[in-house]
C-alpha cells in the first residue's frame, strides 16, 4: 500500500513534566495550541507551524490513500445508494399538528415540517440545506417548537467547535426575529406559554456552566441567570418533563446527579432542588401531577430501580420505590404519562420495554426473539396518548418503526427502513457469540457476514469497539458495514466491559482502576474469533473512536501483532496530559471516570500504565490510520497528531502511520449525511487495502 512519498517527521521539542515526583518527558507537546479555545471559534488563528504539520500529514495520507480514489467512489456510492435520498421520518403528533424532518434528493442537511394533525398540506419550519449554503460546516444543533406552535427555537454550528448560535424563527412568517444568541449548548425549552426559553451558555473553556432564561423579543444582554454550576467537574442540561409541567435542570458527571425543578407555568420561580449530589447517586426524573418518577440507583440499586416521591417534598427521605431493583437487570430509561408509564431495560444483553398500567401496576412487556438486535423507545411529544412508538432493527434487519396501543397490544408499522439499492435479510447471519476474558469474564461479541462466507480462518474481519462511560452498541442494522460484509469481511462488534450491555456492574469493571479490563477483553474478543475460525489475527482490523481510539492505541501497545490494522477515529490517546490539564473542556467532568492524576498519585500510576501516548514502543506496529478534527471540543486535535509524531519516531518496521485531519470540522466529522460517507468510505478502503481484498 505504501508508496515512494516520505513521510513528515514533526519537530522534537523535548520538555519535561513532573508530578508526584515522577518525571515524563514530552518530545510533542508543542502541537498543543496555546491559544486553542480562539482556534474553536475561528481555526484560522493556528500556529504557523502547527499547522504546516497537520497539512503535511493531510498531504501525506493523500499521497498513500491516491491509488485507492477509484475504490473509495465505488464504496461510496454504494453506501449512497443505500440511503432513501428523500427519506421522511414519521410526524409525531402534537395538538393541532404533526411534527417531522426529512431530507430531499442531493441534500445534506434535515428539513424540519409540520403537517395538520389529521392531514394536510405541510410547512416547511427550517431548511437545513438553506442555511447550510455556502459553509464548510453546518450543523444543527436543536430545533424546538413553542407550546403554543408559534415559534421555532433553533440552534446551529458553522465551525464543529459545538459553539451554537441559538436563535428564534416566526412560524407565522417564516422569518428569525434577528436576535441571536451566542456560544450555547444547542436548542431551548419553551415554558408553558412559550413567554420564555431556557438555554444553556457554555464559558470560554467550553463548559456548560449557566443557565438562562430568556424573554421572547427582548435583547438577550438582559437574560436572567438562573442557575450556575460553579464546579467544572459537572456538566448541566435542561429538558422538561413528558407532561410538560415541570422545566427540569440536570447537573451530572458520569457518576452523580442533582436536580433543580421549575414550574412550567411559573416560569420565573427560582429553581427547587429535589435531591443533593452525593457522590456515586445517579437519578433522573419524570413526573405526574403533584408526583414524581424517579429512576435512581440509590440504596445500593446498582442496575437501578424507579422511586416516587411527592413534588412539593421531593427529598431522598421521601422515595419509595415502585420499580425494585433486580440485579442484573439494568433499567435504562422511564417515562410517565397519563394512565401508564414506560421503561426500557436490558437483561442478558437484550433490551426489552415494559409497561406499567399506573392504576393497578399492572405490567407487560414488548421484546422481540432474535438472538440479537437493537431496541429504542420515542417519547414523542403528548402526555394524554395511549399509543408509544418504538424502533427496532438487528444487524440483517433495516430498522422498522412501530406504533403500539398499550391498552389493546396492537403494534402498527408505520415505517420500515428502505434500502433503495436492495437488501435481502436472508443473505446474511447474526450471531452473538461468547468470548473467554483474561480473568474468567465472558464477553459478549455481536457478529455479522454472509451466508456465503467462508469461515475458515481466511475472511478478513472489522472488530469495532467502544467500551467508556456505560454506553452500550447495539446490534443494530447498518447500511455501511455491508460494504466490507459483501466483500468477505466478517463485521464484529465487541461488546466489552466499560458499557453497561451486561449491567451496570459491566461498567464499573471497565472504568478508573479497571480500565484495563476493556483492552483485554477487546483483544481476548479477537482471540475468540480467531479460535472459531470466523479471521486470522493478520486479517483483523480494529475499528474505534473517541474513547473507542484510546482503545484502539491501548490495544496496539498491547498485543500489536494480533491486529492486521487500527482504524482510530478522533482517539483519545494522550490520556494523561490531557488529565493533567484541568483548563481543558472536558477533564474536570472526565476524573470519576478516569481517576485524577492531579490529586491522586495511583491514579496518576495507573493512567501512565495504559496511556497510548505514553507507551508508544520501539516495536513493530500494524498499519495505523488515524483521523482528527481541528476543532473538536472533546478529543483536540493534537491528541491524535502527537500519537502518530511519535509513532513514527519511535515504532520499528515500515508499517504504514497516516493522520487525515479535517480542517474544518470537529468531533463527529463531515456534518452533511453525504459528505460523512466519504469518511467512512476512506476508512473502509484503508481497511480493504489492508487486508489485500481489493
Amino acid at each position: 500500500m505504501k508508496n515512494d512519498t516520505l513521510p513528515p517527521r514533526a519537530e522534537a521539542r523535548p520538555v519535561q513534566i513532573e508530578t508526584h515526583g515522577i518525571a515524563r518527558h514530552d518530545a510533542y507537546s508543542w502541537l498543543r495550541a496555546d491559544n486553542w479555545q480562539e482556534v474553536m471559534k475561528d481555526p484560522s488563528v493556528l500556529d504557523a507551524d502547527i499547522r504546516a504539520y497537520l497539512e503535511a500529514e493531510n498531504t501525506y495520507h493523500e499521497a498513500q490513500m491516491a491509488p485507492t480514489k477509484a475504490l473509495q467512489e465505488t464504496l461510496f456510492s454504494e453506501m449512497r445508494g443505500r440511503i432513501k435520498e428523500d427519506d421522511s421520518a414519521v410526524p409525531s403528533p402534537d395538538g393541532p399538528y404533526a411534527y417531522s424532518l426529512k431530507y430531499k434528493t442531493g441534500g445534506q442537511q434535515p428539513i424540519f415540517y409540520r403537517i395538520p394533525r389529521d392531514g394536510g398540506e405541510e410547512t416547511i419550519l427550517l431548511d437545513g440545506d438553506k442555511e447550510a449554503d455556502g459553509k464548510a460546516y453546518f450543523k444543527i444543533g436543536g430545533a424546538s417548537h413553542s407550546t403554543d406552535h408559534k415559534l421555532l427555537a433553533w440552534a446551529y454550528d458553522d465551525k464543529g467547535s459545538e459553539y451554537y448560535s441559538l436563535q428564534f424563527r416566526d412560524l407565522g412568517t417564516g422569518k428569525d426575529t434577528g436576535y441571536v444568541i451566542e456560544d450555547t449548548s444547542g436548542g431551548g425549552v419553551f415554558c408553558a406559554d412559550s413567554k420564555y426559553v431556557f438555554y444553556i451558555r457554555l464559558d470560554a473553556n467550553h463548559r456548560p456552566s449557566k443557565l438562562f432564561r430568556h424573554e421572547i423579543g427582548t435583547d438577550p444582554a438582559t437574560d436572567v441567570l438562573v442557575y450556575e454550576e460553579k464546579d467544572p467537574g459537572f456538566f448541566m442540561g435542561v429538558g422538561k418533563t413528558q407532561s410538560g409541567d415541570t422545566i427540569v435542570i440536570d447537573i451530572h458527571d458520569h457518576e452523580t446527579s442533582e436536580i433543580w425543578m421549575i414550574p412550567a407555568d411559573q416560569p420565573t420561580t427560582a429553581p427547587a432542588l429535589i435531591a443533593a449530589r452525593e457522590t456515586g447517586i445517579e437519578y433522573s426524573v419524570d413526573d405526574h401531577g403533584d408526583t414524581l418518577y424517579i429512576l435512581t440507583n440509590a440504596d445500593g440499586a446498582e442496575d437501578f430501580k424507579i422511586v416516587t416521591a411527592p413534588k412539593a417534598t421531593p427529598g431522598r427521605e421521601n422515595w419509595r420505590d415502585l420499580v425494585p431493583h433486580k440485579a442484573g437487570c439494568l433499567i435504562l430509561s422511564h417515562c410517565v404519562y397519563k394512565t401508564f408509564m414506560t421503561r426500557l431495560e436490558r437483561e442478558d444483553g437484550l433490551p426489552r420495554i415494559v409497561i406499567r398500567n399506573l392504576a393497578d401496576g399492572n405490567e407487560h412487556q414488548v421484546a422481540f426473539d432474535e438472538e440479537a438486535y437493537s431496541l429504542g423507545l420515542s417519547g414523542g411529544y403528548e402526555f394524554d396518548t395511549e399509543t408509544i412508538r418504538f424502533s427496532y432493527s438487528s444487524m440483517t434487519t433495516p430498522s422498522q418503526t412501530f406504533d403500539y396501543n398499550v391498552a389493546t397490544g396492537e403494534r402498527t408499522l408505520r415505517k420500515e427502513q428502505e434500502v433503495p439499492s436492495g437488501h435481502k435479510a436472508d443473505d446474511y447471519v447474526t450471531r452473538r457469540l461468547i468470548a473467554q476474558a483474561a480473568d474468567g469474564e465472558t464477553v459478549p461479541v455481536s457478529i455479522l457476514y454472509r451466508k456465503d462466507t467462508p469461515l475458515d480462518g481466511s475472511a478478513p474481519l472489522l472488530l469495532y469497539g467502544y467500551g467508556s462511560y456505560g454506553i452500550s452498541i447495539p446490534s443494530s442494522f447498518n447500511t455501511n458495514s455491508l460494504s466490507l460484509v459483501d466483500r468477505g469481511f466478517v463485521y464484529a462488534i465487541a461488546h466489552i466491559r466499560g458499557g453497561k450491555e451486561k449491567g451496570f456492574g459491566w461498567y464499573k469493571a471497565g472504568r478508573r482502576e479497571n480500565k484495563k479490563n476493556t483492552f483485554t477483553d477487546f483483544i481476548a474478543a479477537a482471540d475468540h474469533l480467531v479460535k472459531e475460525g470466523f479471521t486470522s489475527h493478520k486479517n483483523i482490523i480494529a475499528q474505534g473512536g473517541s474513547a473507542g481510539g484510546m482503545l484502539m492505541g491501548a490495544i496496539s501497545n498491547m498485543a500489536p501483532e494480533k491486529f492486521g490494522g487500527i482504524i482510530a477515529e478522533v482517539p483519545f490517546v494522550d490520556v494523561l496530559a490531557t488529565m493533567l490539564d484541568d483548563t481543558l473542556p472536558l477533564t474536570p467532568p472526565e476524573w470519576p471516570e478516569w481517576g485524577n492524576p492531579i490529586t491522586d498519585k495511583a491514579a496518576y500510576e495507573y493512567i501512565a500504565s495504559y496511556s497510548p501516548y505514553d507507551n508508544v514502543e520501539a516495536k513493530d506496529y500494524p498499519p495505523i490510520f488515524a483521523l482528527a478534527g481541528l476543532t473538536d471540543p472533546r478529543v483536540t486535535y493534537w491528541e491524535p497528531a502527537k500519537w502518530v509524531a511519535k509513532l513514527r519516531a519511535t515504532k520499528t518496521g515500515d508499517s504504514l502511520v497516516m493522520l487525515k485531519t479535517n480542517m474544518d470540522a470537529g468531533h463527529g466529522g463531515a456534518s452533511g449525511r453525504f459528505d460523512r460517507l466519504k469518511e467512512v468510505a476512506l476508512v473502509q478502503a484503508f481497511a480493504l487495502q489492508v487486508t489485500g481484498k481489493v
